[in-house]
């Protein structure tokens, strides 16, 4: 690189950070412009993350309240069902000593 092009170079620098400056310390330029949108742009992804977070949250306990009562169904035919077997054998061993009482009295 000659000596010309590396002048030049620094002059172009020098003037790319001369008017950075410049726009960012104007009030309302473009650098203030450029942090007004970035807030607002930070703000709109904060809203959506939260309105995510909020319908998860929503689905989570729609998902949970279905499960709770799914396993309170399940759990209340069981019981009906561990009931139904209870009554079956007591109605079995009622005919079953019906039968021997009837069977031995006979035979008296």
């Amino acid at each position: 690189m000659t000596g010309a092009k590396a002048a030049g170079m620094l002059l172009a620098c020098a003037l790319l950070a001369l008017s950075a400056r410049t726009a960012s310390a104007a009030p309302g330029g473009f650098g203030q412009d450029m942090k007004q949108d970035a807030k607002t742009v930070g703000h709109g992804i904060g809203n959506g993350a939260r309105d995510i977070g909020h319908g998860t949250a929503q689905a989570a306990r729609t998902v949970g309240h279905g499960t709770a009562h799914v396993a309170k169904s399940i759990g209340h035919g069981a019981a009906d069902v561990g009931h139904g077997i209870a009554h079956g054998a007591r109605e079995g061993w009622n005919a079953t000593t019906h039968a021997v009482k009837q069977v031995f009295h006979k035979s008296h």
